[in-house]
């Protein structure tokens, strides 16, 4: 149900480039947003990686510099399936963890410095797996698609702004004119419903590597106790480094807030993801979708 939703939001997404594209500048405009969104994802798609570890200070550790992590690493690897990725350490107190790489090939698993100290082994084997199910599932370059065309589609109404303030505007007996009505909306509309649908995305997607991360370890409750736990200390210790636009990337977002926040938060409510790990312990692995 998730992977499904996922597609008709990215569907949704699409069509809303392409009619905002053509309301805010008519055919060209169109043209440029599908030209920008594909620069912007060839970019994204090959360094967004490097940059996002060079964001938070991540170092490779070696096999010989943490044994430990790099054992359940390729236990959960060969379990699931998928080439042993790189592991990084973040110099960080609060507990969290991210995955990143343009496929699995070229996959990074990134933790941090807390996150080691805060759980038992059986708990950060549930947070690996989780993120190696993102990695599976490709879900960096799904949501490296989505902000890129949520990005196209600002900087599209952004330019429209400025178009209106200081344009005298198309003349009549342009071949295709764009819609000022349509317009007025795409500047004021646009961006806001993208960042919905970019957000709503980024939820589906964390509940897909939930499910798909108990698959690979068997043990459901597992990610729940991390979840509990990382929720929990996070309130206590934020994270220090990074960036908001990158909040979709952690298994529990650093940056989150409460109330009409939650409408453009990455990830899904903790507790109802708990809730849902903890149906699924009692429920066959094996009829999870």
């Amino acid at each position: 149900m998730n992977r499904t939703k996922t597609l008709a939001l990215l569907a949704m997404l699409t069509a809303l480039l392409l009619w905002a594209g053509h309301a805010l500048a008519g055919q060209g405009g169109l043209l440029i947003a599908i030209a920008v969104a594909g620069v912007l994802n060839f970019g994204s798609y090959w360094f967004s990686d490097k940059l996002v570890l060079r964001m938070y200070g991540a170092e490779e550790v070696t096999e010989a510099a943490a044994p430990g992590l790099h054992a359940l690493v390729r236990d959960l690897a060969i379990r699931g399936n998928l080439p042993l990725p790189k592991v990084y350490l973040i110099p960080e107190e609060a507990p969290n963890a991210f995955a990143t790489g343009r496929n699995p090939n070229h996959a990074a698993v990134a933790v941090t410095e807390g996150l080691l100290r805060a759980l038992s082994r059986r708990e950060l084997s549930g947070v690996i797996a989780h993120e190696l199910a993102h990695v599976q599932n490709r879900d960096t370059l799904i949501m490296t698609v989505t902000a890129t065309i949520a990005g196209a589609l600002s900087m599209l109404a952004n330019t429209a702004m400025w178009g209106v303030m200081f344009s005298s505007g198309r003349s009549s007996d342009t071949e295709e004119e764009s819609h000022p009505f349509g317009g007025l909306i795409g500047i004021i509309l646009a961006p806001f419903l993208a960042s919905l649908i970019q957000m709503a995305i980024s939820r589906s997607r964390e509940l897909v590597a939930d499910e798909r991360g108990a698959r690979i370890t068997g043990d459901p409750l597992a990610l729940a106790g991390a979840l509990r736990k990382i929720e929990a200390m996070n309130h206590e210790t934020p994270i220090a480094a990074g960036s908001p636009a990158t909040a979709h990337l952690f298994i529990l977002n650093p940056f989150s807030g409460g109330g009409l926040m939650r409408l453009f938060s990455t990830h899904p409510p903790t507790e109802a993801r708990i809730k849902r790990l903890e149906t699924l312990a009692t429920r066959d692995l094996s009829l999870v979708s």
